[in-house]
């Protein structure tokens, strides 16, 4: 047997080729990391799900609004990501340097208007998305309480771009890890042994963001190759220029999630609580497919910037075969599931009925899910933020007939709500692969990547 073991072994390797191995080797750890994210959200769904219809309601226009936000604010880690990665490839250190300063400056400022935009226009945003009665008062509660881990979170993603950039997926994983543990232990006890409901679950994931984003400064800190300095004002234009057309791409991205929760709270009180727990599914496996869209940001980053576009077209490739591969299984596996897993979350009958058939849309666009994701990454790291945001804004169209249908024919119900979601992704990932097919990134480079000259 340990014969055949080693066979198998050896076929296996035989299988991938050293680039895969290269792609693997850094996405596997992301995968782990980017499994455990999307927790937060998912324990605070199973969590607070027992509590009844309206905690589990109020939580979903909560973490709608938090998302959207959290999501804009990504570009602090997708652009670091792929400035650490292209000025490595240059062996540019104090570039690096001065690029993770900037990126932590801009996070801590932006964090704290978060903070005050959370605590004073969120409530309202939820009504605006259908709160109301005792739906809209939990949401309220717990948006004030999250409103003050928004700095930690936004500093969280700076320290993520930094060490991916530098083809560490590992720590992240880590630190991840760690403030997720600390989350699950102590909204089991607020919530349930303080009896604290959907203020308890809030203030779990505050003190769990609190500590990742420590961790995070601290790695960042030990991870410099030159002392910090200010940064040039050059360097926070580039930020913001990048910056920029992702907040866009972002903005159109949680405009699709938003409108699909704004539809199901339409609908009824039974479809939105089955569209949460579908759509934190959903975060947590489609998102998990994003873990190959890690590697191929840093190492199409690093291949330009020594200049070897053969070699990111290589990687890319790869890394597209390895999702779709992928997407398959984890497909097929959350479709199998999709009749018993809403009893995790809930013991409603209506809602897990519900549940069931929006995972089953949930398992049948993973494939699209995983070309959309690997293209993202492969466009960021080609610096082609404009060509992200012009598809994710396009994507909308495709989104919006079964949107509107399911508000104009409030019987379509769940399906129509996912229906609109499945032509969306597929719309993303049509339109990113004829960008990346096309080799346009390629031609305007350096103008998209390459930071002013050092002075």
């Amino acid at each position: 047997m340990a014969t055949d073991a080693a066979s198998h072994n050896v076929g296996v390797r035989r299988l991938l080729t050293a680039t895969d191995r290269r792609i693997l080797g850094l996405a596997i750890p992301a995968l782990g990391a980017l499994i455990i994210e999307p927790l937060y959200g998912v324990t605070d769904t199973a969590i607070v799900g027992h509590l009844g219809r309206a905690p589990l309601g109020g939580l979903a226009l909560a973490a709608t609004v938090l998302n959207l936000l959290g999501w804009t604010f990504g570009f602090l880690q997708m652009t670091t990501t792929s400035e650490v990665a292209y000025r490595r490839g240059r062996s540019d250190h104090p570039g690096v340097t001065e690029a993770v300063v900037a990126a932590y400056v801009v996070a801590v400022a932006l964090g704290l208007l978060v903070a005050l935009v959370v605590a004073t226009a969120g409530p309202e945003l939820t009504r605006l998305l259908g709160g109301h009665g005792a739906i809209q008062r939990n949401a309220t509660t717990y948006l004030r309480i999250s409103a003050i881990g928004m700095p930690f979170l936004l500093l969280t993603l700076a320290g993520t771009g930094h060490a991916q950039g530098h083809e560490d997926t590992r720590s992240p994983l880590l630190i991840v890890l760690i403030a997720n543990i600390v989350n699950v232990v102590l909204e089991v006890t607020l919530v349930y042994g303080a009896h604290l409901g959907v203020a308890g679950s809030a203030w779990g994931t505050v003190v769990a963001q609190v500590i990742g984003a420590a961790m995070f400064v601290v790695v960042s800190r030990r991870r410099l190759a030159t002392p910090a300095t200010a940064p040039r004002r050059a360097e926070y234009l580039v930020l913001v220029r990048n910056g920029g057309a992702l907040v866009i791409r972002t903005i159109a991205l949680g405009a699709a999630l938003a409108a699909s929760t704004a539809i199901a709270a339409h609908v009824g009180t039974a479809t939105l609580g089955a569209h949460q727990i579908a759509l934190q599914v959903w975060l947590l496996l489609a998102l998990s497919l994003d873990a190959l869209a890690v590697p191929a940001q840093v190492y199409v980053g690093t291949a330009l910037g020594r200049v070897d576009v053969d070699d990111a077209v290589g990687i890319g490739a790869r890394c597209l075969r390895l999702g779709l591969a992928t997407s398959v299984v984890v497909g097929v596996v959350t479709m199998a599931l999709a009749p018993v897993l809403p009893y995790v979350f809930t013991d409603d009958p209506g809602v897990r009925s519900r549940a069931a058939v929006a995972l089953l849309w949930c398992g049948a666009q993973q494939p699209f899910a995983a070309v959309a994701f690997v293209l993202d990454g492969l466009l960021l790291g080609a610096g082609d933020y404009g060509a992200l945001r012009r598809a994710m804004l396009f994507a909308l169209l495709a989104f919006a007939p079964f949107a509107v249908a399911t508000l104009a024919h409030p019987q379509l119900g769940i399906t129509g709500i996912w229906l609109a979601l499945t032509c969306w992704l597929a719309a993303r990932a049509v339109l990113l692969g004829v960008r990346w097919a096309s080799r346009t990134w390629a031609k305007q480079l350096p103008a998209e990547i390459v930071t002013p000259a050092r002075t």
